[in-house]
């Protein structure tokens, strides 16, 4: 709760799709994980743009981990992100993160990934110097028709031979060529690669002012007035079946659902706080019939300004189930299950509305 909070106040839940990337060959660290599956997850908000896959990005300082999931595979990642994970039920321990292996994203560079939706039968991780620890899982799905950093990474990675010799990159692994997966328009089928990159004068991954600048305009543009050219969703708006993709995804068992913190939220302990998932008695604001009434309310209310309105429509659209109790401090016990202690705001809440 925010009053718990040293920082982070008002920073929510934020859902990912994790693309589970399968390792094809066992070899260095990842060989003693043998006869297990092993994954490679990443993060992604945009699990319909995984038609475009053409490699995936680690980062080469970074440091990754082995955990054992719950259902007996085995996923790579980062140890912040099985930290989230450990606490939603995903991996095969509760409550507490047991690395079977440790290692460096350059340790992996080079492995052979079979990945969902791609046309591509085998990609393979390469070396991307912007991968952040603190956002996602530190595995990062390349889409170089829909990212432009994506796009400038793997140019550097084609023109560059002494970079893809430091890290044991062969051309073989860079020898790919962006999938068009999104017609927009004005900038086409290959949104990112020869369109905005090249109108925007973007060389290198170095160009990082530039990179900003152009995924802003990719992805608001792709997302809002993209339509899908490739896969069973052929010629849909993109906006209009992510979630079909992502459900398709997990049904498949090719993907699974992650929350993180939106951004870092620290305890007033000075803990790095998780997304959690624990039982919890919730207001249900998005029940039709108590939605229709606070929907009929505003139509009878006068806002003074249309902006007010917006605002209103938008949280009332949005808001769903809402947390009513907790498990310490003072206040009134919850009538049907005492160990729950009524949240002040809610009773601050329901006096004002007396």
């Amino acid at each position: 709760m925010d009053h718990d909070r040293s920082s982070g106040e008002g920073v929510g839940p934020q859902e990912y799709t994790l693309i589970k990337m399968r390792v094809q060959e066992l070899h260095g660290k990842l060989a003693s994980l043998a006869p297990k599956v092993v994954f490679l997850i990443a993060a992604t908000l945009r699990p319909e743009t995984m038609y475009g896959q053409t490699n995936c990005w680690l980062g080469p300082d970074l440091n990754y981990i082995a955990v054992e999931a719950k259902n007996g595979n085995v996923y790579v990642c980062t140890k912040r992100a099985a930290r989230n994970m450990v606490y939603q039920g995903m991996l095969r321990v509760e409550n507490k993160v047991l690395p079977i292996v440790e290692m460096k994203g350059y340790e992996l560079m080079g492995t052979k990934l079979t990945a969902p939706l791609t046309s591509y039968k085998t990609i393979y991780t390469l070396p991307m110097m912007t991968v952040k620890e603190d956002k996602g899982t530190g595995v990062v799905t390349s889409v170089p028709s829909d990212a432009p950093d994506d796009f400038a990474a793997l140019i550097d990675l084609k023109n560059k031979p002494a970079l893809r010799e430091k890290y044991g990159i062969t051309e073989e692994m860079v020898n790919v060529e962006p999938v068009p997966i999104i017609d927009v328009p004005e900038f086409g089928t290959l949104i990112s690669a020869p369109s905005v990159c090249q109108m925007m004068g973007i060389k290198s991954q170095n160009d990082k002012e530039k990179l900003v600048e152009a995924k802003e305009k990719v992805y608001l543009r792709g997302f809002y007035e993209g339509t899908l050219i490739i896969g069973e969703f052929k010629g849909k708006k993109v906006q209009e079946v992510k979630k079909a993709i992502q459900e398709k995804l997990v049904k498949a068992g090719e993907a699974e659902l992650y929350q993180e913190p939106e951004k870092q939220i620290i305890s007033r302990s000075g803990d790095e706080c998780v997304v959690a998932l624990c039982d919890q008695w919730y207001l249900d604001y998005g029940e039709s019939e108590w939605r229709k009434q606070v929907e009929q309310s505003l139509s009878d209310l006068d806002t003074y300004h249309g902006e007010v309105r917006r605002n209103f429509e938008a949280t009332i659209d949005w808001l769903k189930g809402h947390t009513c109790a907790r498990t310490y401090g003072l206040g009134t016990r919850l009538p049907w299950d005492e160990k729950w202690v009524i949240e002040s705001l809610v009773i601050l809440v329901s006096r004002l509305r007396k």
